[in-house]
């Protein structure tokens, strides 16, 4: 029998679902303005479609399992397995989609000439799908084994059944083993690490060419630096948002391992939840205030779509806009 819905649970309920309303609509809205605007067709932006589809199913997908799990339902083991896996396997593609972008602007500054010549389309859908499948690896790790089952079964009467049924919740059956040492100190901490010092070379590079004098001729390069500050300040916001949000929950996730006697307190943890599942609903706001292509297309598709206003003006001037603005 269901037990009843706590106020704290309904709160928490609540406010998932609150995030769940402006991250799934606010990342279709990314996702329909790269489909509809030519000028968002490039690398870059590819790669940002890539991390919006993840934070889509973040409020699609994951905030519903979490929901269930915060419930805590009295179900089989693997069962309980499966309904947790899924937010790795998109924090994780998360995770790679803003090394992608990273690197990717990094080339974009590094190599400006022969960049549309390195990084062609098939090459940017080739390093998407390589994203996806070692994310499903790395979030899928605990089904193939490295789990809590064995650690279970030593508690387990001998002659219980082999498919005894749990109360379902995250740390029951993630390992925090996997969680710490695989997962955060792995294919969480490195990536970040690796993206800040790319970000960091990015804008040196940025420096040193804005630095200089610009001779006379008709490409400016000082124009196209300019741009290129603009949207790798904007990306690395994104990127500054994601470690902000995530990186309290794997402090906390080392707190447990390491410190098995602390007490964390409950409401930190819900926090910590809440900020990763909040992170997918940063990025829409992010892209409209700060990349005029993105904020242009977004108003596009209001008018077009939900005002229904003719918008032949913007249509042309953002399909004819430049590249890496």
């Amino acid at each position: 029998m269901a037990h009843p819905i706590s106020a704290f649970q309904a709160a928490y309920i609540s406010i998932e679902v609150l995030i769940a309303l402006v991250s799934v609509p606010g990342n279709i809205l990314v996702i329909w303005a790269v489909k509809m605007n030519q000028a968002l067709r490039d690398a870059t932006f590819c790669f940002i479609v890539s991390l919006a589809v993840a934070d889509v199913a973040v409020g699609a997908l994951v905030i519903p399992l979490a929901i269930i799990i915060n419930i805590g339902p009295q179900t089989e083991f693997y069962s309980c397995l499966m309904v947790a896996c899924p937010v790795l396997i998109l924090t994780e593609s998360s995770i790679l989609a803003l090394l992608a972008i990273a690197v990717d602007r990094y080339l974009r500054v590094k190599i400006p000439v022969r960049y549309k010549s390195v990084v062609t389309p098939r090459r940017a859908a080739v390093a998407i799908a390589c994203c996806w499948i070692v994310s499903f690896l790395v979030g899928l790790t605990p089904m193939f084994g490295w789990n809590n089952l064995n650690k279970m079964r030593r508690t387990q009467e001998p002659n219980a059944s082999q498919e005894f049924v749990i109360t379902c919740q995250f740390e029951t059956v993630i390992s925090m083993e996997y969680m710490v040492y695989f997962n955060f100190f792995v294919w969480v901490l490195p990536p970040l690490l690796l993206m800040l010092l790319i970000y960091l070379e990015v804008f040196n590079l940025i420096r040193k060419q804005l630095n200089k004098k610009v001779s006379s001729s008709s490409n400016d390069p000082q124009k196209y630096y300019g741009k290129e500050l603009k949207i790798a300040k904007s990306l690395a916001l994104v990127l500054f948002l994601f470690a902000l949000s995530w990186l309290p929950l794997h402090v906390l996730n080392c707190i447990t391992l390491f410190c098995p006697s602390c007490e964390t307190p409950h409401i930190l943890t819900y926090i910590a939840i809440f900020l990763t599942h909040g992170n997918s609903a940063m990025n829409p706001i992010v892209y409209a205030f700060r990349i005029k292509k993105f904020r242009t297309a977004f108003l596009q598709i209001w008018n077009q779509y939900f005002c229904c206003k003719t918008t032949k003006n913007a249509t042309s001037s953002t399909t004819t806009a430049e590249p890496g603005n």
